[in-house]
């Protein structure tokens, strides 16, 4: 069992940066892949970035390359989602989320581990 909880979200303005946090808590936190993925009003769930279980390999979607950058801290238990010049279009409530899966995963049913989410408003 994998605990996970968001932190971060807020208001901001289009152009500005936000770094989101997700903390882990169970089991070996190093053995899973970490994701991040969000939900806007309306929408279906999509995915945003993965990063495999030892940070080594990234994965972005498309309209968050070279805006976004996804982290890990192993020895914290920590993943982190780093947010740069957001667009109305990143609002969102994002999740984090883990995989067994040690490489890094796009698709939810991938992952088996859900965070409640963390609300991201980016104003025009």
């Amino acid at each position: 069992q994998v605990q996970l909880v968001e932190s971060g979200g807020g208001l901001v303005q289009a152009g500005d940066s936000l770094r989101l946090s997700c903390a882990a808590s169970g089991r070996t936190f190093s053995d899973y892949a970490m994701g991040w993925f969000r939900q806007a009003p309306g929408k279906e769930r999509e995915f945003v970035a993965s990063i495999s279980w030892r940070g080594v390999s990234t994965v972005y979607a498309d309209p968050v390359k070279g805006r976004f950058t996804i982290s890990r801290d192993n020895s914290k238990n920590m993943v982190y989602l780093q947010m740069s010049s957001l667009k109305p279009e990143d609002t969102a409530v994002y999740y984090c989320a883990a995989s067994p899966f040690r490489g890094t995963a796009e698709a939810g049913p991938q992952y088996g581990y859900w965070g409640q989410g963390t609300q991201v408003t980016v104003s025009s």
